[in-house]
């Protein structure tokens, strides 16, 4: 078996177990479960709680005790445990610690799973600049493939999500184990955690360009999981109208909400194109309002005749998700001096999947509430508060960041030449 092909089972596996439950575990709560906006906003906080600070502290004992593969593996089966004890959890304060523990375990392998096959590639001669984004992508499709069955299984508005989640962590972490070794580096270079962390990174705020850049990165990252939090709950509503009950959407909504992960897909190669044309700040300002089209689509949308508006908003998806995340990292890593990188990189990710998540999560948990009565929720009214944040974003955006776009240095910058 061809290593290429045992990474891709890796990342294919990564990525099956969070999509076993991130997009249907908050209708879970909502529907089943019948925990409150707010309480839900919460629980999800403890994704961005655990991204600012794990990945980080794993990272470094990766670089320094353990073989990578081996934290790897060891980080999944604990998450085995947990996620099949939060399958029992019904209400909301364990939920909340039940999830920080799934969400502890889980969010730094993301990180480890490419230290992983970054090590393996370099191992065998191969180059990972090209050979792992097509190995990557088959994350994205496990992802599509975890939500599919949840769906077909009936198990988005039940705990067995968490116990299929649970089962495939457990493979998944026993896989690891049959991988190469990663072991920790030789080298004398002492990275401290403040470097892990992203803290070196921080005199990048004295450059105004970059501050007012990582300040909308914070601003943005607020959207990145809200659609992930709340679309189930969203399309589940209908289910309330007869003459939506049997439609497709509400019987299957994580296959309906999977399109905007094929889109990802496909917007990923389109990235390097726009960014040699247009820039960086284009290349923003597009993510921007394309997240204004996300969250007015849904506004207007329903699983009727309004399908269509649904559908195009799980296009759009595509364009708004990697636009920000990967031109943004790439941006990151043209700007950033040389020594402090991978430090601008580490802050770069703790304000957007980290400071950015909370507040989106919680906010938008209370926004729920908010326009929750008597059991019925006004989800027109919160998408198009969605869609204004994002455009008021946008418009700021385009009005204060200044950039002077050079074709060839972006270009330089995305194939490493």
């Amino acid at each position: 078996m061809s290593i290429k092909f045992r990474l891709t089972i890796l990342n294919f596996l990564q990525f099956f177990i969070w999509g076993s439950y991130l997009t249907s575990l908050g209708g879970y709560m909502f529907v089943t479960l019948h925990f409150e906006g707010e309480q839900i906003g919460k629980v999800f906080l403890t994704l961005g709680i655990a991204s600012i600070f794990m990945p980080a502290i794993l990272g470094v004992v990766a670089d320094k005790w353990i073989n990578s593969e081996r934290l790897l593996g060891a980080c999944h089966i604990i998450g085995a445990g947990l996620l099949y004890y939060t399958s029992t959890v019904t209400d909301p304060g364990n939920m909340f610690w039940a999830m920080l523990g799934v969400c502890m375990a889980y969010m730094p392998t993301i990180s480890l799973d490419n230290t992983v096959s970054y090590h393996i590639l370099q191992g065998n001669g191969l180059n990972p600049q090209k050979y792992f984004p097509p190995i990557r992508v088959w994350g994205t499709i496990g992802f599509i493939c975890a939500m599919w069955i949840t769906d077909l299984m009936h198990w988005t508005l039940s705990s067995s999500q968490l116990v299929f989640a649970s089962v495939n962590a457990l493979i998944t972490g026993l896989y690891c184990f049959s991988l190469p070794a990663c072991k920790p580096s030789k080298s004398n270079e002492k990275k401290s955690l403040a470097s892990a962390f992203g803290l070196d990174a921080f005199v990048l705020f004295k450059d105004s360009k970059m501050a007012v850049f990582l300040l909308f990165s914070i601003f943005l990252g607020a959207a990145l999981q809200i659609t992930n939090q709340w679309g189930v709950t969203f399309l589940d509503h209908f289910k309330s109208t007869p003459q939506y009950a049997d439609s497709f959407g509400v019987k299957y909504p994580n296959i309906l909400v999977s399109i905007s992960q094929v889109s990802e897909t496909l917007f990923i190669i389109t990235i390097p194109f726009f960014l040699r044309r247009y820039g960086i700040k284009k290349v923003m300002l597009l993510s921007m309002f394309a997240w204004f089209f996300r969250f007015g689509l849904f506004g207007i949308g329903n699983p009727g005749s309004g399908l269509i508006f649904l559908v195009l908003s799980m296009i759009v998806y595509g364009m708004a998700f990697d636009f920000f995340n990967i031109s943004g990292s790439l941006f990151i890593e043209k700007e950033a001096p040389h020594p402090i990188r991978g430090s601008a990189q580490g802050l770069f990710m703790m304000l957007t999947n980290g400071i950015g998540a909370m507040i989106g999560s919680y906010g938008s948990g209370w926004l729920v509430q908010a326009y929750t009565q008597n059991g019925a929720t006004d989800w027109s009214t919160i998408w198009y508060i969605f869609a204004v944040y994002a455009l008021v974003i946008g418009i700021l955006f385009a009005i204060i960041f200044k950039y002077k776009h050079n074709p060839e240095s972006f270009s330089e910058a995305y194939t490493g030449h």
